[in-house]
């Protein structure tokens, strides 16, 4: 998929048409993706772009503040030098004014379609834990099982926290081992069973299963969301 660089809406020549026809392509192949239930990373990169565009429209030191990885200095500096071109150039203002209100409201449009997905998928997922779990949940294994019925999917997970902004974020990082066939003998607990004796490094893992009744593509919806959900279920456990 062709992306939208950060700082398109100020590239090149300032003009709503063009910048209209940019962001229309773009939000094209997005819808294109929805409507295969691809959420990833469609979902992440136009809400990336929509909150840009409301911290430059608000304030381009928060933006400076909320996008430090994915701006470089270079785009940095220039939004700053466009952002104070802005402010002595009535007419420049108002021309990328018009860009951001109208991107701003295509980019919510696209946004609440991807949710509407989103929390689709989410509602349809089950999460119980395999066995006993173990007071030490930050490392253990998801397993993933959609309406296919055929395989159970083995990840290896980690949980981490991070910090942004005075707030503490839950991360997951996930890592494929297997696939197992779903049947008699492979059941959820002989397969955690198997995993303790093949993997040493977890000798008493935290392990879940994660299941749904319908089928989505896995890397591109069902495995995202099953991670984040884990980790509210994982977090919501622990409180």
């Amino acid at each position: 998929m062709s992306s939208l660089s950060e700082t398109w809406f100020a590239d090149g020549y300032i003009d709503f048409e063009q910048k209209k026809y940019t962001l229309l392509a773009y939000l094209q192949q997005i819808t294109r993706y929805f409507n295969e239930n691809k959420l990833y990373p469609q979902l992440s990169d136009v809400i990336f772009h929509y909150n840009n565009l409301v911290a430059f429209k608000e304030n381009k030191q928060f933006l400076q503040q909320q996008f430090p990885k994915r701006l470089t200095a270079i785009n940095m500096e220039r939004l700053q030098l466009l952002y104070e071109q802005m402010i002595s150039d009535d007419e420049l203002m108002q021309e990328l004014e018009n860009i951001i209100q109208y991107a701003i409201q295509k980019m919510n449009g696209a946004i609440r379609e991807g949710t509407e997905i989103y929390e689709f998928v989410e509602g349809s997922l089950n999460i119980s834990p395999v066995g006993l779990i173990p007071l030490d949940t930050q490392e253990g294994y998801l397993f993933l099982c959609d309406g296919r019925f055929r395989d159970v999917v083995v990840y290896e997970y980690r949980l981490s926290i991070f910090e942004r902004h005075d707030e503490k974020y839950r991360g997951i990082h996930t890592h494929y081992l297997e696939t197992f066939s779903k049947d008699l003998v492979h059941t959820c607990e002989h397969i955690k069973t198997t995993l303790i004796r093949q993997y040493k490094k977890l000798p008493n893992p935290a392990v879940y299963r994660i299941e749904t009744n319908l089928v989505f593509p896995v890397n591109e919806t069902l495995l995202p969301i099953a991670k984040r959900s884990l980790v509210k279920y994982i977090a919501t456990s622990a409180a």
